[in-house]
């Protein structure tokens, strides 16, 4: 019976059931099926957030990427200005001691983070101070000639925030674009920073010309006015980088100075 069986042929004891090969065994390759499952990812992503599935092309930005496209939105949006103000009393009150000591290496100390809050204050605060005490000093001259008749002037204030203001903004935008035009590289923020705390050495200077002496008065504002041309020289010459921009950084200076003679004439005359 045994040798019945093993003179029969191989095809009738396998039947109808196929060979399996050594190949058939094999699984299939995982590229193949990453790559299908890859296709049907970039086809129906999830939606960020989980909020639901939809359709989005590949390389299409996220939803958390569509500001950083249009980065000219940032400047008209107000988040984008709070890391400016963002800074501590201590710092305020140094870089506010630099600007009245100039060879304290101002520029250095806001290089890596200029703030808009000290500015902001210097100037507000200056504002007031010059409408009210310019109107303080012109009672004390007209009550030193014996007379009577004195009325607060509130166009005082009104010139005051329209000079004040628009020095701290304009003059620093329009030699950022001079420097940049002449190949240095600054910085517009570091500019509105540095001529925001050029303006508080006036702040006790407008105390002081409430003395109702001229020639003190003069005196006074001399002083005020070179400190603070010398503070605006010395750091716009380190900003230039070795840039031969001698008569911007002079015109600056110059235009600093015209201003503190504008104080005294106008507010303290």
């Amino acid at each position: 019976m045994e040798d019945g069986y093993a003179n029969l042929p191989t095809s009738h004891l396998l039947g109808s059931v196929p060979a399996v090969t050594q190949d058939d065994r094999k699984p299939a390759a995982p590229a193949a099926q990453d790559a299908g499952a890859t296709s049907r990812l970039q086809e129906f992503p999830p939606a960020p957030g989980g909020n639901g599935g939809g359709y989005r092309p590949p390389g299409a930005p996220a939803d958390g990427d569509v500001e950083n496209q249009a980065n000219w939105k940032g400047y008209f949006n107000v988040a984008s200005y709070a890391p400016y103000f963002n800074v501590d009393t201590d710092v305020v009150v140094d870089r506010l001691i630099s600007s009245v000591y100039p060879m304290d290496g101002f520029y250095r100390k806001i290089d890596a983070n200029p703030d808009m809050y000290g500015p902001l204050w210097i100037t507000t605060t200056l504002i007031f101070m010059l409408a009210a005490l310019g109107n303080f000093a012109t009672y004390l001259m007209q009550k030193k000639k014996h007379l009577d008749i004195w009325n607060f002037d509130v166009g005082y204030f009104n010139w005051a925030a329209s000079v004040m203001y628009g020095y701290a903004i304009i003059v620093p935008a329009i030699f950022f674009f001079l420097f940049q035009y002449f190949g240095s590289r600054p910085s517009l923020v570091r500019f509105w920073c540095m001529w925001g705390y050029s303006l508080f050495v006036f702040i006790p200077a407008s105390v002081l010309l409430l003395i109702p002496v001229e020639f003190l008065r003069w005196v006074i504002i001399a002083l005020a006015g070179g400190a603070s041309s010398w503070f605006i020289a010395l750091n716009l010459k380190e900003c230039t980088e070795g840039a031969d921009l001698m008569v911007l950084i002079a015109s600056a200076s110059v235009l600093q100075f015209a201003l503190a003679l504008f104080i005294k004439v106008f507010f303290f005359a």
